[in-house]
This record gives structure tokens, sequence and C-alpha cells, in this order.
């Protein structure tokens, strides 16, 4: 694969505005993976829900799924701006939100391995998650806690030489096909800590199935890639699987954040963009009254709308990852990308199925299931509503709501 050039200068995209030719040659390579994996694919896939195996083994072939890794470990030393380009090719290819969340976890997820593992378990845990041998699996959210992580109750306890979870995880993607988790649990009981973040451990480690039950969540899209519940009976951790020091994993997975965000806004632009680009071409197609729907105002009008704010989002979630590359300060962006991608991401949805008019609800013309997969982006990882409260508070300097 042409790997392209890394965001060095953090700033440059925000100022040109454009890709530079390495960057045009990853957008163009992943596409042409892509292509291989057509709607019919992907409707198989949201039919049966079968994970997309040969779909994730391609990119892994193709080297792609270290794109953001170092290359110490077999990765391609790039930046978050690179791969959310590469999302965001997946995303608008078709494959929307069921090719993107197969390979998401590699992008973003292990980001706290990166920067805080030891050498060993870097040696360890890196090649086989981009050579694609292995997948993983992010396992923070808990039924009871939602966004409030400080509070999380799953509880690993020292025994010796490891430590046995217990508790329970919700809505995590992949566990039904994933060898590994990382996983955030409490070490030291909320009352026992000075501050509220303190005592939570962060471990990367085998999901023993034996002592970890992950039961799927039958869900309204993205059928491929499973989401679960996961209830955890004792399940053994050796002490070398624990990232970092004891009780800084809160710190530690705040690192996974912002590019995360920067992610899902660009896959929602990208399912948005697949869209928009069926509802142009059945607009053009379709003759009612002797003339195509598309030379109808009431028909242009939406489409237009929906381009230029799904460009607009594409320009914040650049800044955020320009910013990010830079190692300056992106949280603020990072939200606001995630926030206007995927309210563009769903107005271009629901524009394309109201475009197809009575069709538009049929599965064989595909927005249906884009409309349904882009909701993903309005809920998680973190709610409108939440980011709202968090623009006003560190942009608006508003007291904290909440």
């Amino acid at each position: 694969m042409n790997r392209g050039a890394p965001s060095n200068n953090g700033q440059r995209m925000a100022m040109t505005l454009s890709l530079t030719p390495g960057q045009q040659d990853i957008r163009d390579g992943v596409l042409k993976i892509c292509a291989r994996f057509g709607d019919d694919y992907w409707l198989a896939r949201d039919s049966d829900g079968h994970f997309p195996h040969e779909f994730h083994k391609a990119l892994a072939q193709a080297g792609w799924l270290g794109i953001a890794m170092p290359e110490a470990y077999g990765g391609s030393g790039l930046g978050i701006t690179e791969a959310a380009l590469m999302m965001q090719a997946i995303a608008e290819s078709g494959a929307a939100f069921s090719g993107a969340s197969a390979v998401h976890m590699n992008i973003f997820g292990l980001n706290p391995v990166v920067r805080f593992a030891t050498e060993e378990q870097k040696q360890r845990f890196l090649p086989p998650l981009i050579a694609g041998t292995e997948k993983a699996c992010f396992a923070v959210t808990e039924p009871n806690t939602g966004l409030d992580t400080t509070r999380l109750k799953t509880r690993a306890v020292r025994h010796g030489n490891g430590y046995a979870i217990h508790g329970q995880k919700v809505w995590i993607s992949t566990a039904q096909v994933a060898q590994r988790v990382l996983l955030l649990a409490r070490t030291t009981p909320l009352e026992e800590v000075n501050k509220k973040t303190e005592g939570l451990s962060l471990f990367y480690t085998t999901l023993d199935r034996a002592h970890v039950e992950a039961r799927v969540i039958d869900k309204m899209g993205r059928k491929a890639v499973d989401s679960n519940q996961l209830f955890f009976d004792g399940m053994p951790v050796p002490l070398e699987d624990r990232i970092g020091e004891e009780g800084k994993g809160f710190e530690y997975i705040l690192h996974g954040m912002n590019p995360e965000r920067i992610l899902i806004a660009a896959e929602a632009v990208g399912v948005g963009r697949a869209a928009l680009a069926r509802a142009a071409r059945y607009a053009k197609e379709r003759i009612v009254f002797g003339r195509p729907i598309g030379q109808n105002q009431a028909i242009q009008h939406p489409l237009a709308k929906c381009w230029m704010e799904l460009e607009a989002a594409n320009l914040m979630m650049l800044k955020a990852a320009a910013l990010y590359d830079a190692g300056n300060p992106c949280g603020v962006e990072a939200n606001a990308a995630k926030y206007l991608a995927a309210e563009a991401g769903f107005a271009a949805c629901e524009t394309a199925v109201l475009t197809h008019g009575g069709m538009g609800y049929a599965k064989e013309y595909h927005v249906e299931r884009l409309l349904r997969e882009v909701m993903i982006a309005r809920i998680a990882p973190v709610s409108r509503e939440l980011i709202l409260c968090n623009i006003a508070e560190k942009v608006l300097d508003l007291p904290k709501s909440y």
C-alpha cells in the first residue's frame, strides 16, 4: 500500500483544506478494496448478521489495520487524520458502520496501550492486532453508570500475581468474535480514593469465555457487528496484562476518547455521502410526470442542503484531527465534529429515504439500511446533549450543568 505522508504538521490540513497526494492515495487505496464488497455483500450481512470476516481480512492483508499504529510493531505510523480518511472511505463506500465498526477498534481503541504499555506488552499485543490474526473489544460502559465512568462497578480483585474480574459491561462491540478485551475496572473502592478518577485500572487481556458470558443485544442496525452485554464471573487476568500503574486507568483511557470522536465524525460523514450519492442518482433516473424528479426544486434543495452540511461537518472533523496530530488540545473540536457530523449524516440519510419515496423503505435500495446505521453516530460514544453541555462550559464559559 502507499502509506502516504504523516501529519507531522497538524495545522497543514486546517490551512490547505485539501488532501495531500499521499492522503488521496490512502483514500483511493481503501476505496479500491471496498469496491470488492458492494451493496449486495452488506445487504447479506445486514440480513444474516455474520461478522464481515472477509472484509476484515482484506484490509489486514493490505496493511490498513495498523494505519495509526507505530511502525516498530508493523503499523504505518500515520496520524489520526489519515486514519479518519480511511474510515470515512470505508463508510462512504456503502459499507457504512457495518464496515467501519468491523475495524474501528484497531484505530483508536489501543491508543492507551501504545502510549502506556511496556515495550514487552507492545511487542506482545500490537502485531497480532495489526496483522488481523487477533480481534479486540473495548469494555468500559456499564448498565447502571452510562457516561459516569468514575462510578464503574466492575471490580478487579487482586489475587497474588493477578486479578479476578467481577461485574458487567454493556454495548460491547465485537465481543462474539474478539480474542482480547481492553477493560477498565475498579481496583480500589470508590469510597477509599481521594479523587473519584482514581482507583480504576486498565487491562488488555484474553477474553476468557470460561469466565465471561457475552450475550448479544438484538438491535436496530449494524447487525453484522455484534453488540453485547458481558457478565464477568471471576475472569482471571495476569499481572503482566495490566497497562501502566494500578489505579491510573481513567487517566489512560482518556487518550482514546478524542480520536474516537474524530473517527465517528469521519464515518458519519461517509455514511451521509453514501446516502446522498444514492439519492442524487435516483433523482436523476426516476421519471414522474414526464421529467426526472431531480428537476424539481423540492427534491433538489434538500439534497443540496445535505451536501453543504456534510462538507461543513467534514471541515470540523479535519480541524480536530489536525489539532490532535499536532499534539494540541482538541477536545472541543472533536466533540463539535462528532455532533455536527452525526446530525448532518442523519439528515442526509433521512433525505435520501424520502427522495426515494416508497422505494426508500425497500431494502434493495439500501438507503433504509444507511438510515438505521447512521443513528449510531447520534448516540455513541457520547450523547448530543452532553456535547452541548461541554461546548457551553468549555467555549462559552457557562457554569457546569451536571
